[in-house]
């Protein structure tokens, strides 16, 4: 994808602790850039995770998470997070994120995270209901 297909990102600097012996983050932070994008994405969609536990006694669990990592990102590089919803299923939304140099085309990294709608007392899927379904069409 390119910088233009996402309407959403979150930027983040890098820290000297997220960087590894080599100076650059180390891979497992990129799940962290890619859960805090989406926590912050769902804020900007208005979309409350307390709010619709409480409401529905479901909330979302992850099943897969892909990272493809295309260029090394450096200590104190400002990047940005687009991330935007690539499916929504019967009870899963997958998402597509993908890390970029702030402000630039330069892409560091993409990848996909799905989830999966779960009742939190049986712990087995359920479909998504029409209102979530209808904040996250299109966005």
């Amino acid at each position: 994808m390119a910088r233009q297909d996402f309407h959403f990102f979150f930027p983040f600097r890098v820290r000297y602790s997220e960087i590894d012996g080599q100076g650059v983050v180390f891979n497992a932070h990129y799940l962290t850039y890619f859960d805090t994008a989406l926590t912050e994405f769902f804020r900007s969609l208005g979309f409350d995770s307390q709010e619709y536990l409480e409401r529905t006694g479901n909330d979302f669990h992850v099943v897969k998470s892909v990272v493809n990592y295309e260029a090394p990102i450096r200590f104190d590089a400002e990047i940005e997070v687009g991330c935007r919803v690539e499916k929504i299923g019967r009870s899963s939304i997958a998402f597509w994120l993908e890390i970029f140099a702030k402000g630039e085309e330069t892409r560091y990294s993409s990848g996909e995270v799905i989830w999966v709608n779960t009742n939190q007392k049986t712990h087995k899927s359920t479909p998504l209901d029409d209102e979530t379904r209808a904040l996250f069409t299109g966005a």
